[in-house]
């Protein structure tokens, strides 16, 4: 009662009860094509992630650490392209691209949710490796079960708190002028343009919050990689043992890559008025792309994976 009166309050403070989402592209006859391309990429990415999570909780022998938090990346990845492509998905055929005050806030919510929880637990998959190929005698004790769940329950919680935070500062802004998103979806970024007020908090809160969690997450994976090479160039004094170390956490190196560089070229480098087109472009590549080839590099170069969907299909 007491959420719903709020909500009631707040929304009676702005104008503005839908907002206009920008198309991919304004050529009508693309549209249908669009279409057909995001349903394909949307199959394939539900597929593959659905495949993996599949195998790693029926196969009690994919029971450890490593695919505990690949099958928890799987399932993030089904839930955040499911986020904004299906809403690309019904833009792409209609001609009145809207989206109500309440579900942009749910998707703005949602997509800083899934996204800052995957980015977390890339670096805890990063600090996974570490262990396994640094600390082999202590793997069991330090990646026990229980450790790996309060791990994955961390960051998911913290995700989810983070995306509250915005979601909230968002919702309390007052829009009273244009509701043209310049976007596909709704983001932070995008909706702080349109609001009337002062957003210097929001500013401040998405570039140091959610920088923090960008960069601070990126940083563990790469120091995690760094202790990796020292240690075992010091160790083994052989680019042959360390070139087949590695060749284990090359899967996860490719996502961390192709996760964390347009994540942290749209929330890191300052904002300008020539950074919005490209803003646009590198959104689709970490909320639609990567989560696509995520499956793809992991099944490619996992031998155990691969022998496992043969096995049930």
């Amino acid at each position: 009662m007491l959420f719903s009166l709020f909500f009631q309050v707040m929304l009676n403070q702005t104008s503005v009860t839908e907002f206009l989402l920008l198309g991919v592209t304004d050529i009508q006859e693309l549209q249908p094509v669009l279409f057909v391309i995001f349903l394909a990429t949307y199959i394939v990415s539900l597929a593959g992630n659905g495949a993996i999570l599949m195998v790693v909780i029926s196969d009690s022998r994919l029971h450890s650490p490593m695919y505990f938090f690949l099958g928890n990346l799987s399932c993030l990845d089904i839930c955040y392209f499911t986020v904004t492509l299906t809403k690309m998905m019904g833009n792409s055929l209609s001609t009145h691209k809207t989206i109500s005050f309440l579900r942009c806030i749910s998707q703005l919510h949602f997509f800083h949710f899934l996204g800052s929880t995957e980015s977390m637990l890339l670096a805890m998959m990063g600090f996974d490796c570490f262990v396994a190929i640094c600390k082999p005698l202590h793997y069991t004790l330090t990646m026990n079960h229980q450790v790996c769940i309060q791990m994955a329950v961390t960051v998911w919680i913290t995700g989810f708190f983070h995306a509250l935070l915005h979601s909230v500062m968002t919702f309390c802004l007052n829009f009273c002028g244009s509701n043209h998103i310049h976007h596909f979806f709704c983001d932070v970024k995008p909706l702080l343009e349109l609001a009337c007020g002062t957003v210097e908090l929001n500013e401040w809160l998405l570039n140091t919050v959610t920088g923090t969690i960008a960069m601070g997450s990126f940083f563990l994976t790469f120091l995690s990689y760094f202790y990796i090479i020292v240690y075992l160039f010091f160790k083994t004094h052989s680019c042959s043992m360390l070139h087949k170390a590695l060749s284990t956490c090359t899967s996860h190196f490719s996502v961390v890559v192709l996760f964390f560089v347009p994540v942290d070229f749209v929330y890191i480098h300052p904002a300008s008025s020539s950074s919005v087109d490209q803003d646009q472009i590198i959104a689709i590549m970490y909320s639609v792309v990567t989560p696509v080839l995520n499956p793809l590099i992991y099944t490619l170069r996992n031998k155990e994976v691969k022998g496992t969907l043969r096995r049930v299909m």
